[in-house]
């Protein structure tokens, strides 16, 4: 009651001073700044500028007291570390109005929160602070700032070396553009260009290298605009949360269906089935303006040549962009931007020095041959795209055995090709084979003799993150781990493990790697933690997540991390893109009485919520009340740091 009296004289103080008013405007103004504390660890801190006078109140909270400054740091691929915290100040005070001791945060005192910034980090790092400025017992109206700060350049950095990471994306941007130019529609059209600009530099040598340059720029214009109007539009108007939301159902739908449909059509036009081109109106009407001269003219020959060399760039700006568009925002306007610079490059070159045309090799059945290859490696790609809408909806038509077995198959016939056994509709007649089409055979028969072990469990490392788990694999050959007790199938638990595992919710269609046993629910994880006294390694994962999948062939399978994770933890994988529906029991009512039926839908949020992270994989040590007892762990390929991860976590569960 004593409480609720001193609030109300508060409130009475509002009101007899009409909300505070200041000649100097607002009292108080935050400034923000991000910095590196150690590798993949960074603490953002907001400054505050306050007039003399002048206070906020510390973090709190506060029962029964004053509003507390609130600090929320977020953004995609953010993770919070800890709590906020006072960095600097935070001057502690009886107020007798509360009666409580209260900190109050003043001029040039510092706010701060640690977060670590994971490899599928984009856009901005979102920074707000709630506060209410107050002076001699008088206060402003509760007030909000927005700041925004950039992800740091040592983040994106540790982000190039990840797979699936953006440098990945950029180099393989790179290397289809360097592809495009030698396929048929392609390479000759760079006759077709000297032709043009010879004749610009008859007139004007000057403004003809003006001309080749505006040339090139206009090609990757063309190439870019339209998909980056796309992804900002929807950035825009629905916000960052909206299109993340639409890149990651992309990325783990159905859609992924058609994607590989998409990646077949493409694969039959490279095999020369049909061909996938513009109707003729459109092209010809490009080029007929292209005649024009001038910087029209130089824009209509930029579009007449990404016209007509469409059907074969068409099947390669799609594949690089659907697999690029894999949950991220930014990165498929890039991999257009490199792609299409590194396309228009050699136009550009023999734009100004035309030349150099004498020196390049002449058009012929070498460039068809540089499209079938290229259909073979649109199929071979275009399997991930079935598998995963396989795996994170149950159907299990693509197993690991199939899905490796088209892999065996497409390679094989890939080197046969290359050695000359296998001809093509348009394939030139040949009478040998060269040294270099020999080569590149043997390569593909390599790579064949290479999966075919994994045809009976063998772990392939090198393929892990793009060959679907091993535990969908349904016939295995019992596997020995080093160190690790016992011998066990890779593909399922073993029964002598499921034994002793009470019925866990979902394992009849969720299974851990390696003959590991745990649980897809939180709460029954908490249950068996109780139980049977041991921590939860908490394992936040994603059926279509490469980076989960290299983590579990290649760390996970480590004698001593298997030997930890099956003898002294309980294991609590949760799926973030899982498609199934899950009992009514544990379904998600939502405040505004939406309510969350789908496994993924669920997982995510309660992520989300309890520990502020949504990238995978996410990993945490937790105790037998589901709090964290370390700090969390992402993509890691050091076996020697997931070691001490989890040793850490155990240390810490034993100080309990």
């Amino acid at each position: 009651m004593r409480k609720f009296c001193l609030a109300a004289v508060f409130l009475l103080a509002f009101v007899s001073g009409g909300w505070a008013q200041f000649d100097k405007g607002e009292p108080v103004k935050w400034k923000s700044q991000i910095t590196e504390l150690e590798q993949g660890l960074y603490e953002v801190a907001v400054t505050a500028k306050i007039e003399e006078g002048w206070h906020t109140y510390g973090l709190g909270p506060y029962d029964g007291g004053p509003n507390p400054t609130i600090l929320t740091v977020s953004g995609t691929g953010v993770e919070l570390v800890g709590e906020p915290y006072i960095k600097q100040g935070g001057r502690k005070e009886m107020d007798p109005t509360f009666g409580m001791e209260i900190d109050l945060v003043e001029n040039g005192d510092v706010l701060a929160q640690k977060i670590r910034i994971t490899p599928q980090a984009t856009g901005k790092i979102s920074v707000v602070v709630e506060y209410q400025a107050c002076t001699n017992g008088s206060c402003v109206a509760p007030q909000e700032a927005e700041m925004s700060l950039g992800i740091p350049e040592s983040a994106l950095e540790g982000k190039s070396g990840s797979g699936g990471s953006l440098w990945g994306f950029i180099l393989e941007a790179i290397a289809w553009g360097l592809v495009a130019l030698l396929t048929p529609c392609v390479f000759p059209m760079i006759p077709m260009t000297v032709s043009f600009f010879l004749k610009q530099n008859e007139k004007n040598p000057g403004k003809g290298k003006f001309l080749a340059s505006l040339y090139g720029i206009c090609i990757v214009l063309i190439y870019t605009i339209p998909i980056a109007v796309i992804i900002l539009l929807t950035y825009l108007i629905g916000g960052g949360n909206l299109a993340a939301d639409i890149f990651n159902w992309l990325a783990t739908s159905w859609i992924n269906v058609i994607f590989f449909l998409i990646f077949v059509i493409f694969a039959l036009s490279f095999f020369g089935a049909f061909e996938i081109v513009l109707p003729s109106s459109v092209v010809n009407k490009a080029d007929s303006k292209s005649n024009r001269g001038g910087i029209i003219g130089v824009f209509f020959m930029a579009l007449t040549l990404v016209l007509v060399s469409f059907s074969c760039t068409g099947p390669i700006v799609g594949s690089a962009i659907i697999k690029s568009m894999q949950g991220e925002i930014m990165t498929p306007i890039l991999v257009m931007l490199v792609f299409s610079i590194v396309f228009a490059i050699p136009f550009t070159i023999f734009a100004f020095a035309p030349s150099l045309l004498k020196k390049l090799p002449k058009s012929g059945g070498w460039l068809n041959s540089v499209k079938v290859v290229l259909g073979f490696v649109e199929l071979a790609l275009g399997m991930k795209f079935l598998s995963v809408a396989d795996q994170t909806y149950h159907w299990g038509i693509l197993d690991r055995e199939v899905y490796l077995a088209f892999w065996i198959v497409i390679a094989g016939l890939l080197g046969m090709y290359l050695i000359g056994k296998l001809r093509f509709k348009y394939d030139s007649p040949s009478d040998h084979v060269g040294v270099g089409r020999l080569i590149l055979g043997i390569i593909c028969f390599a790579f064949m003799v290479y999966m075919i072990p994994g045809m009976w469990g063998a772990p392939l490392k090198a393929l892990s993150g793009y060959l679907p788990p091993i535990q969908t694999q349904d016939f295995v050959v019992a596997h020995t781990s080093g160190s690790a007790t016992g011998t066990y199938q890779m593909g399922a638990p073993s029964v002598s493990s499921a034994m002793n595992i009470p019925d866990r919710k979902y394992s009849d269609k969720l299974h851990l790697p390696h003959g590991l046993v745990g649980y897809f629910t939180f709460d029954e994880a908490l249950k068996a933690s109780k139980e049977q006294g041991k921590p939860i390694f908490f394992d936040f994962t994603g059926h279509g997540c490469v980076n989960c999948r290299e983590m579990e062939a290649r760390v996970w399978s480590d004698p001593e991390v298997l030997e930890m994770l099956r003898n002294d933890f309980v294991i609590c994988s949760l799926y973030g893109d899982d498609k199934m529906e899950v009992l009514p029991e544990d379904y998600l009512e939502l405040e505004d009485g939406k309510v969350l039926k789908g496994m993924g839908k669920i997982n995510s949020r309660f992520v989300m919520e309890k520990f502020s992270a949504n990238a995978q994989p996410f990993y945490l040590v937790l105790d037998s009340d589901g709090n964290p007892l370390v700090e969390p762990k992402g993509y890691d390929l050091n076996v020697d740091n997931y070691v001490a991860f989890l040793k850490k976590g155990l240390d810490a569960y034993g100080r309990r």
